[in-house]
């Protein structure tokens, strides 16, 4: 029963100070999760984004979900979407009765523009981040062939302007070749 009061706890915690979105979110996610908890393995928060990008849903959702999940199934699941939800629901509460009573909100307007410089540093930190763990894995001091394989190739299609579903089919080809070869 603690580790659902746990969950709760520090995903509320994600929600209430989760400026930006899902990307700008992913530092303190990162920190939480692997660094302050060690629920996850920086091989497994990245496992996260990479379904996170799969399935339907905040970045933020979907991890305390998946984290949820394997600290204590379904419950655990249940306790930690709660918890990261909670803070913006109550937030767009009050905003929400603001906001239709007619009153304009300058100061919020300012804040937030303070923030922006701020979130693109917490995304830039997260890219940096978890491109150096998928390169260089925890138990391996040189760099991870097939992460920089992919980075590389990846990064040619996305300049291509290739369409988004044929990066993916053409990232799972990859992968399913690889694996085949015995590459992992």
């Amino acid at each position: 029963m603690m580790i659902l009061f746990e969950l709760y706890k520090a995903f509320f915690f994600i929600g209430a100070i989760a400026f930006g979105g899902g990307y700008a979110s992913l530092p303190m996610i990162q920190d939480t999760i692997v660094h302050s908890t060690g629920w996850l393995t920086m091989t497994e928060m990245i496992d996260v984004v990479t379904i996170s990008q799969l399935t339907p849903g905040p970045i933020a959702v979907n991890a305390a979900s998946f984290v949820g999940t394997k600290m204590a199934s379904i419950p655990g699941a249940i306790f930690a979407t709660l918890g990261v939800v909670t803070p913006q629901t109550i937030l767009m509460l009050i905003l929400g009765k603001i906001v239709f009573s007619g009153k304009e909100i300058k100061i919020l307007d300012k804040m937030l523009g303070a923030l922006r410089p701020g979130v693109v540093g917490l995304i830039a930190n997260a890219t940096l981040s978890m491109m150096v763990s998928s390169m260089i894995p925890e138990t391996v001091v040189k760099p991870d062939m097939i992460g920089v394989i992919g980075f590389i190739i990846g990064l040619i299609l996305s300049i291509k302007k290739i369409d988004l579903f044929k990066i993916i089919f053409i990232g799972a080809a990859i992968g399913i070749i690889l694996a085949a070869m015995g590459f992992f």
